[in-house]
């Protein structure tokens, strides 16, 4: 079989199952707008980020990785006692990387192996998320979780076997493969999963823009297989400008780096151009790390712009291997909090 006769029938393939989700790739941006996915942000007003990466915790311990490291890893994060971190804050909800540039990642994913062939797979055993899921669930958080919109760059035998070419590539091959195993992860955590945020939606128009699959509608189809609730948003890079780049996204991805230049303008009830407010930017000196780089009162105030204008403001924090929130970051979450339910 040559390669576009290949790529002709992963095509078929990802439409097909797009079909079978009851999800139509030429969701109208009046249906997603009706379907609200993502008014909860709203009232939810605020939630905490963090990064479990392999590579990180490996450079921050000095310890190489290895998929039975990783596991260990794994199975040691505290669902409970994070999750109690983040009520006696006041979260809204919680966000967490499912994995990243390493190629490991904190569930199980057969569609993944199957595609790549890493024998033994870096996909931990523990299904982290659906753990997390359980803990938070009985102290009324939600779950997000956060994903890469390209291969895992550091592990090239992922990105040979799934077809990625960073860059303005049009790489049908691979993002039909990629929503084949977002798919997966999708149907695993049904309703679990209360939003999705893709990063690295760096070239829209090269890459999502067109009429024929694989497109910003399936990608987005893909993610709402086991929800069809889910809140989906797709992050184009740092901007200070807040919107979504496509109308199949349910809330702006809004990475800040520098939260302090937030203007919000045209807003309509928590909607830009009909996606709801959404706001991401880091307390530590990067993200995932380092201590904390603003004053909490400047924490406070810049969280409340947001939520005044009925947007939900999220903030990146550093985890300790256990899965807590380090602790130097606990008072300024628990300021936000407290300022939060002032209002």
């Amino acid at each position: 079989m040559n390669r576009r006769s290949f790529v002709s029938r992963l095509a078929a393939i990802a439409v097909t199952g797009a079909a079978a989700d009851n999800l139509s790739p030429q969701l109208s941006a009046e249906s997603r707008s009706t379907m609200s996915r993502a008014a909860w942000m709203r009232t939810a007003k605020w939630g905490v980020m963090t990064h479990y990466l392999a590579d990180w915790i490996a450079h921050e311990t000095g310890e190489p990785m290895s998929v039975e490291r990783w596991n260990e890893l794994v199975n040691q994060f505290d669902v409970e006692g994070l999750a109690d971190q983040l009520h006696s804050v006041g979260v809204g909800y919680y966000q967490i990387s499912i994995g990243q540039n390493s190629g490991y990642y904190i569930a199980p994913n057969p569609t993944y192996d199957r595609l790549v062939g890493t024998h033994p797979t870096k996909c931990s055993r523990r299904d982290l998320v659906s753990d997390l899921h359980g803990a938070l669930e009985k102290r009324g958080i939600r779950l997000m979780v956060y994903l890469p919109s390209g291969a895992p760059a550091d592990d090239s035998a992922a990105v040979k076997a799934l077809g990625w070419m960073r860059g303005p590539y049009r790489n049908q091959e691979f993002q039909i493969k990629w929503q084949q195993v977002i798919r997966g992860w999708s149907r695993r955590w049904g309703s679990k999963i209360s939003g999705w945020w893709f990063d690295g939606c760096y070239w829209p128009n090269t890459m999502y823009r067109f009429c024929e699959p694989p497109n910003f509608a399936t990608f987005a189809a893909a993610a709402r297989a086991g929800n069809p609730e889910s809140a989906v948003a797709f992050n184009p890079g740092v901007y200070h400008r807040i919107y979504s780049p496509t109308q199949y996204g349910d809330y702006t991805a809004g990475e800040m780096d520098l939260p302090a230049r937030i203007r919000i303008i045209h807003a309509d009830d928590g909607l830009i151009d009909g996606a709801q407010i959404y706001i991401l930017s880091h307390l530590g000196e990067q993200w995932g790390m380092g201590s904390p780089r603003f004053s909490t009162d400047d924490v406070v105030d810049w969280t409340r712009k947001v939520t005044s204008q009925n947007g939900a403001f999220t903030w990146d924090t550093p985890v300790q291997i256990n899965g807590h929130i380090s602790e130097e970051f606990v008072d300024q979450l628990m300021a936000i909090g407290k300022g939060l339910r002032q209002d």
